[in-house]
């Protein structure tokens, strides 16, 4: 008997014999095993589903792990496997704003001819931003395809449909957009829109603050009329909706895109998002696959004047 198959036997003698009682309520956790050890992605996901019969997702591409209904003295015995690496309860977290390209010491006021980090960069051309938020509004003229080539060949997502949101969506622009419901509370789902559609307005914030294309005439009620272009115009944009109007970012959902995100192809990962909770583990895999990953650092770290999301693996900047 190998040991992967011991490892899930005993889980699920572990599970089947333990105690459920109205004392013992069970809660989503998220087990995270490291490395997957395989590369099938089918595979990692019967291994899991041999653990346990209360397997709410399994992550696959970049890493291996599960999300289950558990009770505290599962998860507690679960940890103790060798094969685990930790057990965390679901957290949800909240969104956060940016400040300005000034901030990162670009002068992105300059006329864009003049020479530049941006222009060096070629504005980000055909590289591919996976954005974890809100979603997106698509109709937004930052975010016109008019002048792209096609989708670069090395791109796998897909453009998942949904409430006022469909595959006519997306375009050479945004050339991808999933959504993550399971695991939000009927009442919150009834509110936001059950698709990539960005209802809070976040997620098109940060993803036009990323990438959006140069729009001409614009200002607020009339004042201030310009130009507005942000910091890569010619990157492509794969979204990843994992917050939701009432109840914010749940880590189930936050992990289970960072996932997709490293099978789908993209070459950096936008996360804006904080609060108290672990580091996300999935982002260490995407590094390692060549993924940078950018995290908003926030103002509520665990003590007063600190930030979160303070890892030596990722980028971290001002709020």
């Amino acid at each position: 008997m190998d040991s992967r198959t011991a490892f899930c036997g005993a889980l699920l003698l572990l599970v089947t014999l333990l105690p459920l009682s109205a004392s013992a309520p069970s809660k989503l956790y998220i087990v995270y095993m490291g490395e997957k050890k395989h590369d099938d992605p089918s595979v990692v996901i019967a291994s899991h589903h041999d653990m346990l019969i209360s397997v709410f997702g399994s992550y696959k591409h970049g890493f291996s792990g599960f999300a289950a209904m558990l009770t505290k003295s599962q998860a507690v015995a679960i940890a103790k496997f060798p094969e685990v690496v930790s057990v965390n309860t679901n957290i949800f977290h909240k969104t956060h704003t940016t400040r300005s390209w000034d901030f990162l010491g670009l002068d992105y006021n300059q006329p864009p001819q003049q020479p530049g980090l941006l222009k060096r960069a070629k504005y980000g051309e055909d590289v591919i931003v996976g954005v974890i938020d809100t979603g997106i509004w698509p109709e937004s003229r930052s975010f016109d395809d008019n002048g792209y080539g096609p989708v670069p060949a090395r791109w796998k997502g897909k453009c998942q449909s949904g409430e006022k949101f469909n595959a006519t969506s997306c375009n050479r622009k945004i050339i991808g957009a999933r959504w993550y419901g399971r695991g939000i509370s009927a009442e919150s789902l009834k509110i936001d829109y059950k698709s990539p559609r960005d209802l809070n307005g976040h997620g098109t914030h940060v993803a036009s603050t990323i990438a959006s294309g140069e729009v001409q005439g614009v200002s607020y009620g009339g004042l201030g009329m310009g130009v507005a272009r942000d910091g890569a115009p010619r990157a492509r944009l794969g979204i990843y909706k994992v917050c939701w109007l009432d109840e914010g970012c749940p880590d189930t959902a936050v992990l289970a895109a960072i996932d997709d995100a490293i099978h789908d192809g993209v070459d950096v990962l936008s996360l804006s998002v904080g609060g108290v909770g672990q580091e996300y583990s999935g982002t260490l895999h995407a590094v390692q696959r060549g993924i940078s990953v950018v995290f908003t650092g926030g103002n509520d770290g665990p003590v007063p004047q600190t930030v979160t999301n303070a890892v030596p693996w990722v980028k971290t900047g001002g709020r």
